[in-house]
């Protein structure tokens, strides 16, 4: 029902800033609570920041609260995160999802998945 692809990843120095976008395919898109999950090398893959389907409601992990923002265009089609102050921590394959849901935060809850964009932070 949803295609994902995400973009805009790359090499930066800490302190720097990326702007991530996840560009969707399909009707109804502003029926989809989206979400930026992020895998570091050799760990688990974890929610960053999720956002409503009007994009009323946001939420983010602590570490990242004042430094990343996710937004959404449903004309566009589109979500993005913007980080700031990027730390060698953030160093993940970065992944855009979505479900039919208001919101959600835990990753099973998502059904589908982008192909991820790396973001590497080095000092």
């Amino acid at each position: 029902q949803v295609q994902l692809v995400e973009s805009g990843g790359g090499l930066v120095q800490a302190g720097d800033s990326l702007r991530l976008s996840c560009a969707a395919s399909g009707r109804t898109f502003s029926s989809y609570a989206m979400g930026w999950f992020r895998q570091a090398p050799g760990k688990e893959r974890d929610i960053v920041a999720a956002i409503s389907r009007s994009g009323l409601s946001t939420y983010y992990i602590d570490s990242v609260k004042g430094r990343f923002t996710i937004s959404r265009d449903n004309a566009k089609k589109a979500v993005y995160l913007q980080m700031n102050s990027l730390k060698p921590e953030d160093t993940a394959v970065y992944y855009c999802a979505a479900v039919a849901k208001l919101i959600a935060t835990r990753e099973s809850e998502y059904e589908y998945w982008g192909q991820g964009t790396p973001v590497t932070v080095s000092d």
